[in-house]
């Protein structure tokens, strides 16, 4: 692992930019994995505001809600078009089907994706229990891509994005670990004291399914890029 420590999220957020900045002009990124919520926000604004060319990069998101439409402003369809997508062209995008019917047939077809666009470079946050994606503690390393009940954890952290507590989703599409490690390349970004446990255990704890993002110590080309405050336990 690669543990790189900036002042602040804007500053960390240069930093990763650069990583996919540079791989996508030699050639060597042709698909990105995308992530979610606050954490990779300054890192979307990064991409929006440079002179890259995405027109040929395909992106793959790592999750999406069950039941919530693409044109749902809760949806991360709408975040992800709101973002970014709106603002940079890319080639193709691909998210989980919110509306889908089958959820054993929506999550095989993520996994086809995923297999017709490996991941060069994948972006991931995490959560102060260490998940990454939806993959709450104690998902099984080896989990493809699968519909998730979500913690109640999980939704009190989410519903600051909703109207209504009870308008959060209890479940979600997400990659599974075994997707996510699927990735030639991972980034992974953490601000606030809120998450130095959460790196800490990733970093220098036991590589466990407790903590989810431990499995990361078995990937080969890991990058961790944190503010002062996430890496305060390190």
């Amino acid at each position: 692992m690669n543990i790189i420590v900036k002042e602040n999220k804007a500053e960390a957020s240069k930093e990763a930019f650069q990583i996919f900045e540079k791989a996508i002009k030699a050639g060597e990124a042709k698909t990105l994995g995308l992530a979610t919520g606050s954490t990779p926000t300054d890192l979307y604004k990064e991409f929006v505001n440079s002179d890259l060319d995405t027109s040929d990069i395909v992106s793959v998101n790592l999750d999406e809600y069950v039941g919530l439409a693409a044109d749902d402003p809760n949806s991360y369809h709408f975040y992800m078009n709101d973002v970014l997508f709106s603002k940079k062209k890319f080639k193709e995008s691909y998210l989980p089907d919110g509306l889908a019917k089958d959820a054993d047939a929506e999550c095989a077809r993520y996994e086809q994706v995923l297999a017709d666009h490996p991941i060069d470079i994948q972006v991931l946050g995490i959560g102060t229990n260490a998940h990454i994606g939806f993959n709450e503690p104690g998902t099984p390393f080896e989990t493809p891509t699968h519909k998730v009940l979500l913690t109640d954890s999980t939704r009190e952290s989410n519903k600051i994005y909703f109207e209504r507590e009870e308008d959060v989703p209890t479940h979600a599409y997400s990659m599974g670990i075994k997707s996510i490690m699927g990735a030639k390349k991972i980034v992974l970004l953490a601000f606030g004291e809120n998450k130095a446990q959460a790196i800490k255990d990733t970093v220098e704890g036991k590589v466990d399914e407790s903590v989810p993002a431990s499995v990361l110590q078995n990937h080969p080309d890991v990058t961790i890029i944190v503010d002062k405050a996430a890496a305060s336990l390190l």
